[in-house]
């Protein structure tokens, strides 16, 4: 028997809750608890939050993820799903394609939050909107979802141009989103997990780190992209100090 909504949107609030909890908390208690002083030095940001910037940061998350279901049920429990590219046996495209769709969701998705990014820094919506997720000018990985409700519909938006654009099995949609939560609790960790020199690698200088975008949350300007520089370097908003605050943080990491 199929689900009712109401069952529906319990399953996917847990889901969304969970994924946010599962994956920020090991690295919050590792980096900001267990070996909090041995890594201390590491740090991109010398400072640690307050107590109350972790609760500020759990309380709009929650409220993200309450979002993020709404935009859910909307998208596979409403008239719109019939107009969704969402097919049911992996069989009809096969795995090369799944694994194709999952890499033009994040492309997509990319392509999205940057422009979407610049838009919310114009003066009048980034103090109605985006100024929440600015209070955490060093971000700690409960700020991954840390949105304003109206910032975090436009962030939860993207999922209409995917399942109306991109053929997806469900799984591939799960596993992007499980990838978008992974990357903005590392953009936000204040620790770079990246080797050393990466920003100057021929990969690396196309992805993003946790070292750009926390200058991203200290300077409040430049360093827009999610996943990736290709934006941001085409653009010519790529911080021009990036490089060096990745050496600086490079050094800091050798000394231990």
């Amino acid at each position: 028997m199929d689900p009712t909504i109401l069952e529906f949107a319990q399953r996917i609030l847990i889901v969304n809750l969970a994924r946010y909890f599962l994956v920020a908390s090991p690295f919050f208690i590792m980096f900001y608890i267990l070996f909090k002083k041995k890594w201390a030095v590491k740090k991109i940001q010398a400072k640690f939050p307050k107590r109350k910037d972790y609760y500020r940061e759990i309380f709009y998350s929650m409220i993200t993820s309450v979002i993020f279901t709404g935009v859910a049920l909307v998208v596979f429990f409403s008239s719109f799903k019939k107009y969704t590219l969402k097919y049911e046996s992996i069989d009809e495209y096969g795995w090369g394609y799944w694994g194709l769709s999952v890499f033009l969701m994040l492309i997509l998705h990319d392509t999205y939050f940057y422009w979407m990014h610049r838009l919310i820094h114009q003066p009048t919506l980034y103090k109605r909107i985006h100024l929440v997720h600015h209070k955490s000018t060093n971000p700690s990985p409960w700020a991954a979802y840390a949105f304003h409700p109206l910032e975090g519909v436009l962030e939860a938006a993207v999922v209409f141009p995917i399942v109306l654009f991109i053929p997806f099995h469900f799984s591939a949609l799960l596993t992007f989103l499980m990838i978008m939560i992974i990357y903005n609790v590392y953009g936000h960790l204040g620790f770079e997990l990246y080797p050393k020199r990466f920003s100057n690698h021929p990969i690396g200088k196309w992805l993003n780190t946790s070292v750009n975008h926390n200058q991203h949350h200290k300077h409040f300007n430049g360093n827009y992209g999610l996943y990736f520089l290709f934006w941001d370097r085409w653009m010519g908003t790529l911080r021009t100090d990036y490089d060096a605050a990745y050496a600086e943080v490079d050094e800091r990491r050798g000394m231990n």
